[in-house]
């Protein structure tokens, strides 16, 4: 009948300690009976050695034995018989140096030869041993019986029952089988509260299964596009997938080690130590943009879950930058329309000289505007961008003024981020302004270099932005902006915008700003109005930034 091996992990457990220490417990239990028993045995020989000795050594009894018949009432007997009764013995034998006993404990037994061979003996030599006589199996010793000359003259052979000695062994067991039990009920229930807390913490998951668990876990781990860091309790690396390595450039060294002694200072080291709160966290590690997610696990430690983005965000800025494109084209393909329509009448009315006038002007006029803008910002995209939205803004009714201090020289790290934040604000000012319907209304730009960095302000005379809010605007997927009501009646000329969605904007802004390791940021302005203020390190060239500025002066 084949004995099957049970799966649950508390079975298997139990099983196994409950073998093991059975085991153990006989296996001692064993080694300590093997020796006591010797040892009892050796104590009784000794004893029964003992006895002979001290029988052997009575003066009277070698001269008694050479000097009398061997009788039942004789002096040896009674001699050997007092002894044997205050020692407790079997027996207490004295022989000749033929064998004849002269004492025994059965008085019949006297003048007989012994049972077993005494020539050891009687050759001088002391024996213990134990065997079977008349009298049964005992421990026994004999000893040679000398005159007082030293002549042997006969042998003392002294007893002591066998059974007396196993039953001093048999009293010790229930003693030993105490123990014995009382250690394998400790082990016992050692072993089911082991077995109930892997229970519980393996959920009663067989070990093949867990072995199964684990392969597939490893499998998941490095088969999966998700990057998947895990923590210890004291922060140390428990577990990086291959994802994660390529991510933050990690190898498989980093396993063991503490976050900082792996990664250098900055938001991404604070991101995945816990440091930052949120969800969907940015961070940017090598050139990558990273969306990181911390989740905090029972034992203390923590698991963090990388996305990579960049690929998204670089896909979201060049839709940001040909939106403006668009909304600039469409802008200046209407405004062309009504010039060109204004320029037809006055053809149609012969107002020749008019006309010719009136293109100048305008021609001129778009010609300032744009020289104005390329003078003040060398970047030929941040330009272009703000010749487009000024477009839109006079479209809608507000003006798009570069402030005196503007000065940007052509030495931006990468343009696109520029891009992106600028085109967010403008369009996030115009919006408020537009909706406010006040008197000249203005959206002012103002690009500076300091060394480096580059500072973006754009103000406002839009209705502002409340203390209480200045934080959470912020944060993606919130806006304050409510939607224009479609057109009725007739068709609606203004130009068709594009929006990706509702509260994304800001949240660009200030996420391309915490990439750069700067802030962004929004104040009151005076009179009225928002003051968005966006500082980025380290966007400028450093080789170009002194020349270029110097240049344009």
């Amino acid at each position: 009948m084949r004995i099957h091996w049970p799966r649950r992990v508390f079975a298997q457990v139990l099983t196994a300690q409950l073998t093991l220490t059975t085991g153990v417990m006989v296996l001692a239990t064993s080694l300590f009976l093997a020796p006591l028993s010797s040892e009892l045995d050796d104590q009784a020989m000794r004893r029964a050695q003992s006895i002979a000795q001290t029988t052997a050594t009575d003066p009277a009894l070698p001269r008694e034995l050479t000097t009398t018949p061997p009788d039942r009432h004789g002096p040896v007997q009674t001699a050997a018989e007092r002894i044997r009764r205050a020692t407790g013995a079997l027996y207490v034998v004295v022989m000749d140096t033929h064998g004849v006993r002269w004492s025994h404990t059965n008085p019949a037994e006297i003048g007989r030869h012994v049972s077993t061979d005494p020539s050891r003996t009687l050759a001088g030599r002391e024996v213990r041993q134990i065997d079977t006589g008349t009298l049964g199996r005992s421990a026994r010793a004999k000893v040679p019986l000398r005159d007082r000359h030293g002549r042997i003259v006969g042998a003392v052979s002294v007893g002591i029952a066998y059974d007396s000695v196993h039953s001093r062994l048999i009293d010790t067991l229930p003693d030993v089988l105490r123990y014995a039990a009382a250690a394998l009920a400790v082990g016992v229930l050692a072993t089911v509260a082991l077995a109930h807390g892997l229970r519980r913490r393996t959920h009663g998951v067989a070990f093949t299964d867990i072995s199964a668990l684990l392969a597939e876990r490893e499998a998941m781990l490095h088969g999966i596009r998700e990057g998947v860091v895990a923590f210890d309790r004291r922060g140390r690396i428990r577990l990086v997938n291959d994802e994660a390595g390529r991510l933050l450039g990690l190898d498989a060294g980093a396993a063991g080690r503490a976050l900082e002694e792996v990664l250098p200072p900055g938001r991404t080291t604070e991101v995945l130590a816990g440091r930052v709160a949120g969800t969907d966290l940015l961070a940017v590690c090598g050139g990558r943009v990273l969306l990181a997610n911390r989740v905090p696990t029972r034992d203390g430690g923590a698991v963090v879950t990388l996305r990579d983005r960049t690929e998204l965000e670089l896909l979201g800025r060049e839709l940001d930058g040909t939106q403006g494109l668009l909304d600039a084209l469409r802008a200046q393909d209407h405004e062309h329309a009504n010039q060109l329509h204004t320029v037809r009448g006055l053809l149609e009315l012969g107002r020749y000289d008019k006309a010719v006038e009136f293109v100048t002007e305008v021609a001129s006029a778009h010609r300032a505007s744009a020289e104005q803008i390329a003078e003040r910002v060398h970047d030929p995209l941040l330009s272009a961008l703000l010749v487009g939205k000024a477009a839109i803004a006079a479209e809608r009714g507000v003006s798009l003024r570069i402030s005196d201090a503007t000065l940007l020289p052509d030495a931006v790290v990468d343009p696109r981020d520029l891009v992106t934040v600028l085109g967010n604000l403008i369009d996030n000012a115009l919006d408020a302004t537009a909706e406010r319907h006040r008197q000249e209304p203005f959206v002012e730009v103002e690009l500076r270099a300091e060394h480096r960095t580059v500072v973006l302000r754009v103000s406002d005379t839009g209705p502002g932005v409340p203390p209480a809010l200045r934080e959470q605007i912020f944060a993606e997927g919130w806006s304050t902006k409510t939607p224009r009501p479609p057109a009725t009646g007739r068709q609606s000329t203004a130009p068709v915008t594009f929006h990706r969605g509702r509260g994304i904007g800001l949240a660009l802004v200030r996420r391309l700003a915490e990439r750069y390791g700067g802030m962004a940021r929004v104040t009151a302005r005076a009179g009225g109005g928002a003051v968005f203020t966006v500082v980025l390190p380290e966007a400028l060239q450093e080789e170009r930034t002194t020349t270029s500025i110097g240049e344009s002066r």
